[in-house]
Formats: structure tokens, C-alpha cells, sequence
């Protein structure tokens, strides 16, 4: 249980960092982020922090989301790595509405389905091994769904492209190699 409550802690406060690092004025911050490319429907960043720590991510929006015409806020999903505290291939989803407590979100890439707890606005995989899964099944697949449920009770829908997956990934792996 101990290590679920860490890895509960770890995956939020990686979002966490990387909101503020995403949010904050640059040049307050003294954090660099450059665009490492565009690759058809994913984009790839580096942020090279104030104290030196380099982050690597990639990001995306979805392509459709149903129902039409309800009130969300930023909706995408993110890949991160942090080398400098072991983080690769972290999956983040965020659906811009806070979830349903207690409640579940899934992410399927083509056929092959992933549950993720729910915090906030942001979903997570419960462990490394199914972030590398994930990923994996990401390189190889056309289309991630992400479904969800709001604290509303709404049940939403958000279909990703996977063109460009694997090159900003490669990108990203690259730029933050793993030890």
C-alpha cells in the first residue's frame, strides 16, 4: 500500500511541476522550454529548469470529443520523461473537468484497454510497467479513446491521432536519454 501512495504522490507531483513549469512566466522562471518539433498531430518540448533538471514531454489534443457542448477546459494528454528522478514514459490524460471521485478513467490505443485513477482533472497509470505498456501500445497503434466520467455525472469521450507518436517519442527519448 505503501508503494501505491508513492506512486499516488510521485505521478501528481510530476503534474504538478510540470503545470507550473508549463504555466509559468519564462522569464521569471529562468526555465528554458524550447520545441524540439512538430510531428503530425504531437508536439515535443524540452525545460531546462532554473536548477538544471531537464524535462521532456510530448503533447497532444484530441482530434473529437463527445458529448458536444459541454463546459471543459484544456483537454490533452501528455508523455513525460525526467531523467534526473527515473521518470520515463509517464502518461498523463487531462479531460479539463474534475472527475468523478473515486472513479476510474480508461484509455484504449486501438483494442487494448488501460485504467487509470483519476485525481482532479488528471488520470494516471498505476505504475511504470503500464506507462511503458501504454506507451508501447501507442507506437504501434492508430487511435487512443480516452472515457471518463465528470463529478457532474457526464460521461465523456476524447478521440486521439497517434500520427506522429512514435517520432515525437523518439524525439523525446533523444533529448532525455534514460541512465
Amino acid at each position: 500500500m505503501k508503494l501505491k501512495a508513492l506512486s499516488i504522490y510521485m505521478k501528481t507531483f510530476t503534474f504538478m511541476v510540470l503545470l507550473s513549469a508549463l504555466t509559468a512566466n519564462p522569464a521569471s522562471a529562468q526555465d528554458k522550454r524550447e520545441l524540439l518539433g512538430s510531428f503530425r498531430d504531437w508536439d515535443a518540448f524540452t525545460i531546462e529548469r532554473a536548477t538544471g533538471e531537464k524535462i521532456c514531454y510530448m503533447v497532444s489534443q484530441p482530434k473529437a470529443s463527445t458529448p458536444q457542448g459541454v463546459n471543459r477546459g484544456d483537454i490533452y494528454t501528455m508523455i513525460t520523461m525526467r531523467p534526473r528522478v527515473r521518470i520515463e514514459n509517464e502518461v498523463n490524460v487531462v479531460v479539463g473537468y474534475p472527475f468523478r471521485a473515486s472513479s476510474e478513467a480508461t484509455a484504449t490505443v486501438d483494442a487494448k484497454q488501460f485504467r487509470m485513477f483519476t485525481e482532479g482533472d488528471g488520470a494516471w497509470l498505476r505504475t511504470p510497467r503500464e506507462d511503458g505498456e501504454m506507451v508501447a501500445a501507442m507506437r504501434a497503434g492508430s487511435t487512443l479513446i480516452v472515457r471518463g466520467t465528470s463529478s457532474r455525472g457526464t460521461n465523456t469521450q476524447d478521440r486521439y491521432s497517434l500520427m506522429g507518436f512514435t517520432s515525437a517519442h523518439n524525439a523525446i527519448k533523444q533529448a532525455c536519454p534514460s541512465d
